[in-house]
C-alpha cells in the first residue's frame, strides 16, 4: 500500500491529484474561452444580462428579489440569505448571447429557491459542513499523522473531507437544473431567438463543466486519502 511508503518512496496516488488539476484547468480554460467567444455575439432583442434578469424573474412572478452590479469577471451568483441577484462586470450591462445566459442562470436558482428545489436545499443545508470538511478535513489527517499516526484522528479527517466533497456532488444537479430553468424562459419570453439560445446554451455548458471539473477533483482527492490512509496499515 502507498500509506507505507508515504514520504519516502514514489507515490503513485499522485497521479489521481495530478487527473484533477489537468480536469479544472481545462474547465476554467474552457469556461473563460467559450465565454469570450459569445460575449462579442450580441442578441437580437438587445436587452442586457440586468434586464434579462429584471423580466425573467418578473414573468415567474418573484418580486422580493433584488438584482445588483458587482465587481468582477463572472462573480456571478445569487445570495439567498439576501435574496439578491448580483451580475458581474461582463454580464450586467452587456447585450451578449453569453451574458444573457450567465444572468438568467442566476435567476434559475432564484427560481429554485422560490419553489423550494429540494436540492438546492440540501445543498445549502450542507455548507456549514463543507466549508469544516474544506478547511479542516486535510489539517485533522496531518494531526494524525504528527501524533503517531493516531488512526482515530485520521479517520476524522477523512470524513470531514467527505462533507466537502458530498458538498461538490449534490451542487451539479442544482447547477444543471438552473441551467435549464435558464434556457427556457429565455426562449419562452422572447429573450433570444432559438439560434441565440444555441448559443447562450454552449456557456451555460462550459460552465457547468468547471462543477463536474470541481467534483471530480474532490472525489479523487477523497480516494488518494481513502488509499493512503484509509486502511490505517503499514506495509512493513
Amino acid at each position: 500500500m502507498p500509506y507505507g511508503y508515504y514520504g519516502y518512496y514514489y507515490d503513485w496516488t499522485y497521479i489521481l491529484v495530478l487527473i484533477g488539476a489537468l480536469l479544472s484547468m481545462w474547465a476554467s480554460f474552457k469556461v473563460n474561452s467559450t465565454y469570450s467567444r459569445y460575449s462579442n455575439v450580441r442578441s437580437s432583442a438587445g436587452m442586457t444580462g440586468a434586464q434579462t434578469a429584471e423580466q425573467i424573474l418578473r414573468n415567474q412572478g418573484i418580486t422580493d428579489v433584488r438584482i445588483e452590479h458587482i465587481r468582477g469577471n463572472l462573480t456571478d451568483h445569487y445570495d439567498p440569505t439576501k435574496k439578491i441577484v448580483c451580475l458581474s462586470d461582463s454580464v450586467y450591462n452587456s447585450t451578449s448571447v453569453a451574458a444573457i445566459g450567465v444572468a438568467a442562470h442566476e435567476c434559475g436558482h432564484v427560481i429554485q429557491h422560490h419553489t423550494d428545489y429540494a436540492p438546492l436545499k440540501l445543498r445549502t443545508s450542507l455548507v456549514p459542513a463543507a466549508n469544516i470538511g474544506s478547511k479542516l478535513g486535510i489539517p485533522i489527517i496531518l494531526l494524525g499523522l504528527i501524533l503517531g499516526s493516531n488512526p482515530t484522528l485520521i479517520q476524522i479527517g477523512i470524513w470531514v473531507f467527505a462533507l466537502a466533497v458530498l458538498f461538490q456532488v449534490v451542487t451539479l444537479p442544482v447547477e444543471f437544473d438552473a441551467s435549464r430553468r435558464a434556457l427556457v424562459c429565455i426562449e419562452q419570453y422572447g429573450i433570444v431567438s432559438s439560434d441565440e439560445r444555441k448559443k447562450s446554451a454552449k456557456v451555460l455548458r462550459a460552465a457547468a463543466f468547471t462543477y463536474v471539473a470541481a467534483a471530480a477533483s474532490a472525489i479523487l482527492q477523497l480516494l488518494r486519502l481513502i488509499l493512503l490512509f484509509g486502511g490505517n496499515r503499514r506495509d512493513d
